[in-house]
């Protein structure tokens, strides 16, 4: 098995909308998509589409801010403020086979797979198994998702 393309780079913040503001007035962010809240996640999300060069895409970025107390991103928030990078995010084209791979291979999964913000199937594998990084396995989005 092997991680497909890059998907999103996920950036937990206090405020979505002083965040949207920074990427849209100060990167040059070329489509900022509607926010909206993933209550079972315990976050609200909103999808800001960076620009490219040439033919290339850009880059897309999850902003994610808590729903409150009970949202896993809280305590982020609480050790860093004014919020950062939270984690990345990889396509694979079968969820259940990744979590497999993953697990095979003694990497602590987060949870079981479960629809994250572009309305397909996730989960998390831990930081201490991914070089330091929290990452996203995300099965690839239909055509049309965010």
């Amino acid at each position: 098995m092997k991680l497909g393309r890059l998907n999103h780079i996920g950036v937990a913040t206090p405020s979505i909308e002083k965040s949207v503001a920074y990427y849209r007035d100060v990167m040059g962010a070329t489509k900022i998509h509607e926010p909206f809240d993933l209550p079972a996640q315990g976050v609200k999300v909103c999808f800001v589409d960076t620009p490219g060069e040439g033919s290339t895409a850009g880059t897309q970025i999850e902003l994610i801010e808590p729903l409150g107390e009970a949202s896993p991103i809280h305590g982020f928030i609480a050790k860093n403020p004014a919020g950062g990078q939270h984690h990345m995010c990889y396509e694979v084209p079968d969820i259940h086979e990744a979590k497999a791979w993953f697990e095979g291979k003694g990497a602590k999964v987060l949870g079981e797979p479960r629809i994250g913000a572009h309305g397909t199937l996730i989960f998390f594998v831990h930081p201490k198994d991914m070089n330091g990084v929290l990452t996203e396995i995300m099965e690839t989005p239909r055509q049309g998702a965010h």
